[in-house]
């Protein structure tokens, strides 16, 4: 094969040469500006799926676009033999504007995660007890996929079939205080949670529950860990989610949108906690590179602002004025749940375990949007989508909607 010849690169393809873990549209996406994307014939989208709550600006945002270039003609890597500009800066800008002081950098929500959980368990094996191992984490709950973190997930259907998996981990039902008091005892090391859940269905956590579980924490020396990576950087309506809670984790995860596309995480934490970390105890090649910090300086500063923070809550309103058209349409939808542009819409019963069918439907009438397990309809565009475009995907998303039922009306007859 040529591969100067793009014309040649077919969706077929994908069928021969990649892992099959994934099962993706049949159109191949080419070129995105904005919340517009072109596929391989010219046609295009209006995205609501942002890349799964990680375009939160958009695609090629001009910001973004000009710090990779200048960052890519100056230096690319050096590994963390060595520090540079970009992570500092990045890492200041962090802690600036959150509840931490040190910050560690990795490439992927899940290895932030990762890290966050190898350091609540070495914080409190080294201050504690050696057996003050437990993780307690919730169920429909998602953290990743390395072994550690998918272990910790609360879907048995991401960990299941790998072998023993690591040990002292539980699960309980989210948004149950009772629940996690049945559990917690000395021996618990950390609780990780997500303040809005997003692959479990777009569940958001009460500000008693919050609470509760902070306090609980505290009572016992375990480490809260609030695992923002889809509902941090802005997309609920300020930069983290836990910052409308009154309270504050121990350890935060970031990644995602906090990168805008180019692949980079974040683990936040204390000076307390990370002091008892020391060189070669944990560690990555490539994370805090100065590509990938570069670009999240731009990110950072484009979305940390009142303004996009103020939009995102219009945006919402005005993404469910448009859903709420629909349903009084075509009676689809039963609820609508998540915070600000983490935006779901919960099939009702007549629909439920079809959520995939609305989203393959979706791409027919050139609109993109997700879901969040067989029942939940998942919107996560670009934190500053345009309200026409909104409402133009919204009209696509329409005649989607109506085909699904057509289709669901013409197999029960």
């Amino acid at each position: 094969m040529n591969h100067n010849n793009n014309h040649l690169i077919t969706r077929d393809i994908f069928d021969k040469v990649i892992l099959p873990v994934y099962a993706p549209a049949q159109f191949i996406p080419v070129k995105g500006k904005g919340s517009r994307v072109w596929d391989q014939n010219g046609d295009e989208y209006i995205d609501f799926a942002g890349g799964i709550a990680v375009n939160a600006l958009g695609h090629c945002h001009p910001n973004l676009v000009q710090a990779l270039h200048e960052q890519s003609e100056k230096l690319w890597h050096v590994s963390n033999v060595f520090t540079n500009e970009p992570a500092l800066c990045l890492a200041q800008k962090l802690i600036d504007n959150t509840f931490a002081d040190r910050v560690f950098f990795a490439n992927s929500g899940a290895e932030a995660n990762e890290a966050a959980l190898k350091l609540a368990r070495h914080y409190a094996i080294e201050k504690y007890s050696p057996y003050k191992t437990k993780i307690i984490s919730f169920n429909h709950s998602f953290h990743g996929r390395t072994f550690f973190t998918v272990s910790v997930g609360g879907q048995a259907k991401y960990s299941d079939g790998f072998g023993p998996k690591p040990a002292d981990i539980v699960h309980v039902p989210f948004n149950n205080l009772d629940a996690v008091k049945s559990v917690i005892d000395d021996h618990t090391c950390a609780v990780i949670l997500e303040p809005v859940q997003g692959e479990g269905g777009l569940n958001s956590a009460t500000v008693e529950f919050l609470t509760g579980v902070r306090e609980l924490c505290d009572q016992f020396n375990a480490l809260l860990i609030f695992d923002e990576v889809q509902c941090g950087m802005g997309r609920t309506g300020t930069l983290f989610t836990y910052e409308q809670y009154g309270i504050a984790p121990d350890i935060l995860t970031s990644a995602k949108a906090l990168g805008g596309g180019f692949p980079i995480s974040a683990m936040l934490t204390t000076e307390a906690i990370s002091s008892i970390m020391y060189p070669g105890v944990h560690g990555t090649t490539y994370g805090g590179n100065p590509l990938a910090c570069a670009v999240g300086c731009a990110a950072f500063d484009t979305i940390n602002k009142g303004d996009i923070f103020a939009g995102v809550s219009a945006k919402r309103a005005l993404f469910i004025a448009e859903l709420e058209k629909i349903n009084q349409k075509f009676d689809v939808f039963s609820q609508y749940k998540g915070k600000g542009l983490l935006l779901g819409a919960e099939l009702n019963i007549k629909y439920q375990g079809k959520a995939r069918d609305f989203l393959n439907l979706a791409t027919e009438f050139k609109v993109m949007i997700l879901n969040a397990g067989t029942s939940v309809l998942r919107f996560t565009p670009s934190l500053v989508i345009s309200d026409e475009e909104i409402k133009d995907g919204m009209a696509r998303f329409a005649k989607a909607v109506e085909k699904v039922i057509s289709v669901c009306q013409s197999q029960a007859i």
